[in-house]
């Protein structure tokens, strides 16, 4: 990591900056109390400076939607303040400084306790959390992926309410299957704050487009559990793909999306409506030797970057956003640009936070990635404040 004095002010220069729109060459980034001050030519004077490293380039820090897990810690399993630390702690070290926990379909109880334990990390200022995803229970037994189907569940009374518990303290992200909640449900999420994806849904398309107008506004993990592009029915993915307005996440890992089909999605839906999502599972950032782990009474086993259970059903993912931004440049055709952008300001813009994240710009948060020439990561500033 790259050392940095903690100051009022203080400044980084680099031969290149993305702003979050393009990458500038040889500037300034100029950090006061958390915030960018100014992107200049050269650094006001007595403001001290760390060079970054020849062919370093700063960014603006990750945004990352669906973090199952980092550092050896399930949400499902631990949802406390010191686990939730830990979890971003560990997705920090690739580059990650904003993040949703995710909760994996799980019972209620274990939802209230997730959003309980959340609220609790924010209160403690846990750095760089955002809120929390939940994705489940109301998904489709069909394309149920790795999910417990014993934890499905039929949306009733109260569970809007229950969904949204986090309120105006975080950002809520919900994924659901459109055709497993009754009309209605999706625009009383919206209505509560709440975003909302369609996900492990089996739907042809009329129950999607149905939620759609309720306000539905994104995809979650495109291709993945879900009903595809057929001749006359669109799926989600047809939905998806064709929906300009419509955000989609995708993993970038070469196991859940084909180098192929990474193309088609950037073509199609642009690094403004594409989001890169890592899906991650316990074993990033645990750095013991062992690292299979388990879900539900299965057994998870790790080949590398590959997450699966006993059957070979894929199991999450096992990268960092570092990473996934690698992959989408060297195998998916994504620029540097675009994939920096789908790495960051555009699921900020998705949860409605671009007026603070996903920029390099005054008035926006002080949070940094740098990265080598390589798209290693070098070290991540949140709130202008290095990680040690």
């Amino acid at each position: 990591m790259i050392p940095v004095r903690t100051q009022t002010d203080q400044a980084l220069s680099a031969e290149a900056v993305f702003d979050g729109e393009r990458i500038l060459r040889d500037r300034v980034v100029v950090l006061r109390s958390g915030r960018i001050a100014d992107l200049a030519a050269a650094p006001p004077a007595g403001v001290p400076v760390t060079r970054l490293p020849a062919g370093a380039i700063l960014a603006p820090g990750f945004v990352d939607l669906q973090v199952n897990g980092g550092g050896g810690v399930l949400l499902n399993d631990d949802p406390s303040v010191a686990g939730i630390a830990r979890i971003a702690a560990a997705h920090r070290r690739g580059g990650t400084t904003a993040l949703l926990p995710t909760l994996i379909t799980d019972t209620r109880p274990a939802i209230r306790a997730a959003i309980e334990g959340v609220a609790a990390a924010l209160r403690a200022g846990v750095p760089g959390l955002l809120g929390i995803h939940l994705e489940g229970p109301f998904l489709s037994p069909e394309r149920i992926g790795i999910h417990d189907p014993s934890r499905l569940a039929q949306f009733g009374p109260g569970d809007a309410a229950l969904l949204t518990g986090l309120g105006g303290h975080g950002v809520t992200l919900v994924t659901l299957a459109p055709e497993r909640v009754p009309p209605g449900a999706v625009a009383d999420l919206v209505a509560r704050g709440a975003r909302v994806c369609a996900g492990h849904t089996a739907d042809p398309g009329p129950a999607i487009r149905a939620a759609m107008g309720e306000g539905l506004s994104g995809f979650t993990h495109l291709f993945n559990a879900m009903s595809q592009l057929g001749p006359r029915a669109p799926g989600a993915v047809g939905i998806a793909l064709a929906e300009e307005g419509a955000f989609a996440g995708i993993i970038a890992d070469g196991h859940h999306v084909g180098d192929d089909q990474l193309r088609l999605a950037l073509r199609l839906k642009g690094r403004d409506r594409l989001i890169l999502v890592t899906d991650a599972m316990p074993p990033v950032g645990d750095l013991r030797a062992d690292t299979s782990f388990t879900l539900f009474g299965r057994r998870i086993a790790r080949a590398g970057d590959r997450l699966t259970g006993e059957d070979g059903t894929l199991a999450g993912a096992a990268i960092t956003m570092a990473q996934a931004v690698r992959h989408m440049i060297r195998r998916g055709g994504a620029s540097l640009e675009e994939a920096l952008a789908m790495a960051s300001l555009t699921p900020a813009r998705f949860l409605g936070l671009e007026a603070r994240l996903g920029r390099i710009a005054p008035g926006h948060a002080a949070d940094l990635v740098a990265l080598s020439a390589d798209l290693d990561v070098l070290g991540t500033w949140i709130g202008g404040e290095q990680a040690p």
